[in-house]
This record gives structure tokens, C-alpha cells and sequence, in this order.
């Protein structure tokens, strides 16, 4: 009864998060369009880089394109907006609204933004994923498709996102500190891509700093998923990899909850 209960409450937020996406289909074209150019563009850099025989710390060019338009898909499903959402709410005092209600702050954004999920799974997860299984039928001459690696993909980026939605949530907080995000939320973009391997995979790395980065919750969120689509782990480092993500899945939520906790003791909002 307390789950039918739970669904029902928060359900409303996950069809407010479909027809969201739906309401503004030409922004989400010219952003997915965007990020496919960037997608070509790194395509384009790394041909520059590798010959057509040269392996580089154990990656193929052809694993680099594989690698490249994963990690875009991956970043673009584990993306949280709960840092500009929570930021600006603050700012101009919508928040109190939320605040008033019987709901979890959190879970209110976190199922809005599940329905904003279901749509791009529909209209991106598949096509990238079938693009992407195609080059490597017609690079390698057979199919590389692994459903054990993809189910095990699945799971490791249903942790990455929600490691990444609350860690955005807790990030978000600090507007109740700063009243403005804008800057620091790029920054923080830009930061996070290059830790979690999304710019540069960690492989890449010197020793010392890809053991430090993947100590870090940040390979979570993109590197770990994708070395796993590739079938680069070994079954013993995927569990390891995923009991990783489950620890840093239960500290982020802690976290939030502690920011959430003494942040809203500050609240000061600068609109209604």
C-alpha cells in the first residue's frame, strides 16, 4: 500500500517531465543536434591522433569511436538538471512553494526528470545504440553486440544517474549560500566532464592520476558504464566497479540530505 501510495504521489511529476520534453521539441533538436556535432568533431581529432593500427593504452581508433558516441549517449541519459532547476527556484522564490508541500523535495525533481528520461530512451538511446552496433558489424565483419555487457550497462547507468542527480541536488543547495549558480554551475560542468573521463578516457591518464580519478565518484557517472559496454573490465572488475557506484550512490544521498539539512536554514530568496 505505502509503494501504490508512493507511485501515485509522484507519478504526476514523471508525465509533467514527458510532456516537458514534448512542449519544447525545438530546443531539444537544436541541443541533441549540438552535441552530435561535438561528437563528430572529437571523431574527426582522434583520426588525427591514431593511425589505423595503433593501439593506445589498450584502445583501437575503432574502440575511440565506440568509446566517443557511448559516452555522449551516457552522459546525455545520466545529465541532471538539478542544479540550474533548484538554483533558479531559489532565486526567484518558487521554491517556498515546493517547500510547502506533503512531498520530498528531492524525489519531486528526481521523477520529473525521469519523465524527461523515458523520452530521450525513445528517441535517442536507440538509434546511437543500433548506430553504434552497425560500425562495428561492418569494422570487424561480425557482431560485437554482448547482452551480458549490455544488461550490466543498463544497471551501472541507472547508478551513474543517480549518483549524478544527487550530487547536482547537493550542488544546488549551495545556491541557498551564493543565490546565483550560472558561472559556477559551468565550471562545474567542465570540471566534472574531465574527471569522469567524458573529454579524455582515464586510461589515457598517467598511473598515478587514473588511480586517483577512479577513486573519485566522477568515473562513476560516465567512464565506469562505458568501459563496461565495451566489455574492457573483466567480470571481477565490474563487480568491483558497481559496488563502487553503489558506495558513492549511498554517500551522494547522504550528502544531500546533510546539505539539504543545514542549507535551508539559510533560505533567503531573492524573488516572491
Amino acid at each position: 500500500m505505502k509503494f501504490r501510495k508512493f507511485i501515485r504521489t509522484y507519478r504526476p511529476f514523471t508525465r509533467a517531465g514527458m510532456l516537458e520534453s514534448v512542449a519544447y521539441r525545438a530546443n531539444f533538436i537544436c541541443f541533441l543536434l549540438g552535441e552530435i556535432m561535438s561528437c563528430f568533431i572529437m571523431f574527426f581529432v582522434w583520426r588525427a591522433v591514431f593511425n589505423e593500427t595503433q593501439v593506445f593504452s589498450g584502445f583501437t581508433m575503432e574502440d575511440m569511436v565506440v568509446y566517443l558516441f557511448i559516452t555522449f549517449l551516457t552522459g546525455y541519459l545520466t545529465y541532471s538538471d538539478g542544479t540550474y532547476a533548484i538554483a533558479t527556484e531559489i532565486r526567484d522564490g518558487s521554491i517556498a512553494m515546493r517547500m510547502i508541500k506533503p512531498c520530498s523535495f528531492d524525489m519531486c525533481f528526481l521523477f520529473q526528470e525521469l519523465g524527461n528520461k523515458i523520452f530521450n530512451v525513445l528517441v535517442i538511446f536507440v538509434p546511437i545504440t543500433a548506430g553504434v552496433e552497425i560500425y562495428r558489424y561492418v569494422i570487424t565483419g561480425e557482431w560485437q553486440f554482448n547482452i551480458a555487457y549490455f544488461l550490466l550497462y543498463i544497471v551501472s547507468l541507472i547508478l551513474a544517474y543517480l549518483i549524478s542527480f544527487y550530487f547536482n541536488v547537493s550542488y544546488g543547495f549551495m545556491a541557498f549560500y551564493l543565490k546565483n549558480l550560472w558561472g559556477a554551475d559551468i565550471l562545474k560542468e567542465v570540471i566534472v566532464n574531465f574527471l569522469s573521463g567524458a573529454t579524455i578516457p582515464l586510461a589515457f591518464m598517467p598511473a598515478f592520476l587514473e588511480t586517483a580519478l577512479n577513486i573519485l565518484p566522477f568515473s562513476s557517472l560516465s567512464y565506469t558504464p562505458v568501459m563496461i559496454y565495451m566489455g574492457m573490465y573483466s567480470p571481477s572488475e565490474i563487480v568491483y566497479r558497481m559496488l563502487f557506484q553503489v558506495f558513492w550512490l549511498a554517500a551522494m544521498i547522504l550528502l544531500s540530505k546533510l546539505v539539504w539539512k543545514h542549507a535551508v536554514k539559510r533560505l533567503c530568496s531573492q524573488g516572491g
